[in-house]
């Protein structure tokens, strides 16, 4: 399984990538595997400031509806636009082109609490 090591992971199976004061954040090949096919990706909170495991939205599979975490604080600056015409790209491309919303951080530090790619893959096992 795909576990990038130059980002940062949730036990909610979020994603960040740290790029300055701003970072992008997606789910994991694991959690779109375990979603299966996505059909909507819903978030509304663009120029929100949330905290920390803050619901930033809803991802819908055929399966189930999941909400979706905010791994660091911070405000949504952006949604990946690709997502409401194409929401199968979580599916295909989950840590690229899948991603969901980039956020401007409001505390570095937060990033510490996160798990990196080895402590992730001991999670999921």
């Amino acid at each position: 399984m795909n576990v990038p090591a130059n980002l940062k992971y949730t036990e909610d199976h979020e994603w960040i990538r740290v790029e300055g004061d701003e970072a992008f954040i997606g789910i994991t090949e694991f959690a779109q595997q375990q979603l299966g096919d996505v059909v909507f990706v819903e978030i509304e909170t663009v120029g929100d400031n949330l905290a920390k495991g803050d619901t930033f939205g809803t991802i819908e599979a055929v399966k189930t509806v999941s909400d979706l975490f905010m791994p660091v604080g911070g405000e949504v600056v952006e949604v990946n636009p690709k997502l409401e015409s194409a929401p199968e790209l979580v599916n295909k491309d989950p840590y690229g082109d899948g991603w969901m919303i980039r956020i401007k951080m409001n505390n570095a530090d937060e990033l510490n609490d996160l798990l990196s790619s080895k402590e992730y893959q001991e999670n999921i096992g």
